[in-house]
Parts: C-alpha cells; structure tokens; sequence
C-alpha cells in the first residue's frame, strides 16, 4: 500500500512539472579556503556538500568567513559549577560567478554541551559539539548556494 501511494505522489509530482533542484549531481562550486582550523573542517563539510574539491576556475566561488566559537553557561548548579554550556558558531558568505556577487547571507548554528569537571571529557565534549555545529553549518550554507546557483543559472539562461 505504501509502494503505491508513494507512486501515485510521483506521478503527480511528475505530471505537474515539478523538477528537484538539487538531485545530487554535483555543484560547480569553488571554496575559498577559511582560516583557522574550524574553517578548514568547515571547507571539508561544504566540498562534501558540493561533491568534492573544486579547482579556483569553477563557474562559481563560495568565500566564507568563520567567525570565533562563543561559549556560554546554560545550567548551574548550587555550587555555581557550571554543567552545560552551549558553544555557537556564526559564519557571513558571499557566493559569486565570473566576480560579480550573485548572493549573500550569514548563517549561524548551535550546540549544547556537558561541561564536567574531567577535563578530557570535557574536551571531547566540547570538540565534539564543534564538529556538530560546523556541519548544520555546511548544511545551511551548502543548501543556500546550491539553490542560489539553481536560481542564478535559470534566470540568466544558463543550464
């Protein structure tokens, strides 16, 4: 039954013109490198997005900039020890074709984390949260530049 309503919704989908903008193929985007080491695993997550490593010559370039992790207390105890904090990440980008800048944004993501009094836990904690936060980032920003592409590229005749 399942199999069958589920090839019903495609016919529709199919019937009405409705074509995905993004079907896995890859993106033609360039990564400008990002600095420090947040912003080189950030690069990493958006080649990944994008279908791999890009040479400078794409038809489009992605410049980010991955501004410092701020951390914050989120619970306390009596004792004024802190147990979870919550560590945020906010990155601006500018998307752009043959140098002239098609799109702009920023993104932000966050996390929290369990601060204990071990410091190897601690840290992997901690790490462990910056690696979640990047990649909801490379999500946002990869999704935002595949579909100013998709949008860029229909408006101006390109295919």
């Amino acid at each position: 039954m399942k199999k069958v309503l589920f090839l019903l919704f495609t016919l529709c989908l199919t019937a009405c013109g409705f074509q995905p903008m993004f079907t896995g193929t890859d993106a033609d985007i360039y990564v400008a490198p990002i600095s420090g080491i947040n912003g080189i695993d950030l690069r990493n997550a958006l080649w990944a997005k994008f279908g791999g490593q890009r040479t400078p010559d794409a038809t489009y370039t992605l410049t980010v900039k991955l501004n410092r992790p701020v951390t914050q207390y989120k619970a306390l105890e009596q004792t004024g020890d802190a147990t979870w904090q919550e560590i945020s990440l906010t990155a601006s980008y500018t998307l752009s074709h043959n140098g002239v800048e098609i799109a702009t944004g920023s993104e932000s993501a966050a996390e929290s984390y369990t601060f204990v009094r071990y410091l190897v836990a601690s840290n992997a904690s901690y790490n462990n949260a910056v690696q979640n936060t990047i990649r909801v980032l490379a999500e946002k920003i990869g999704a935002r530049a595949i579909a100013e592409t998709y949008k860029y590229s229909h408006t101006n005749g390109q295919k």
